[in-house]
């Protein structure tokens, strides 16, 4: 399971607006603090060096939305993206989702409004199908509020601990 904030019960993730809302296909980012620096074995892609801090990551379903960010939200059997890999670690937790646009042809652009001002940790993390050519999918971000939406956001927090 993924530390998320904690302000409901053990083992439920509340997503506000209801998770039910939301489209089955579009691009979403996961906000994710990083609260003590870490090495992390990204699968493949090679091991790095999160620092403490901010970080966006973007990504897209074509369908089952809904289901894709549950599974970030409250963890998966096996480590199957790499984002999985960071969010196993006990100093990284989910704080928020954000529903970037309900196109999954979105990505590459939400994913660069994203970085504008971010810093590349991890070269290639989740980013090995990117269509544009984008040097990454997670950020080390400074600022304190998610970038604008592509189009209408629907912006959930989840809350759960880990």
């Amino acid at each position: 399971m993924h530390r998320l904030d904690t302000d409901v019960a053990p083992s439920r993730a509340a997503f506000r607006p209801s998770l039910e809302c939301w489209p089955d296909a579009g691009v979403y980012q996961l906000w994710i603090e990083v609260s003590q620096q870490m090495g992390v074995q990204i699968g493949h892609l090679g091991r790095f060096v999160f620092p403490v801090g901010r970080y966006i990551y973007t990504d897209r379903a074509s369908r089952g939305l809904r289901a894709r960010v549950s599974r970030h939200a409250v963890g998966g059997q096996r480590k199957h993206w790499h984002i999985d890999y960071l969010l196993a670690e006990e100093y990284a937790r989910i704080v928020s989702v954000v529903l970037a646009s309900p196109d999954p042809n979105d990505e590459c652009a939400a994913n660069q409004r994203a970085g504008d001002g971010g810093r590349c940790i991890a070269s290639g993390f989740g980013s090995s199908d990117c269509r544009a050519g984008c040097t990454t999918h997670l950020w080390r971000i400074t600022e304190p509020r998610p970038p604008e939406p592509i189009r209408q956001p629907i912006e959930g927090r989840i809350s759960e601990h880990r």
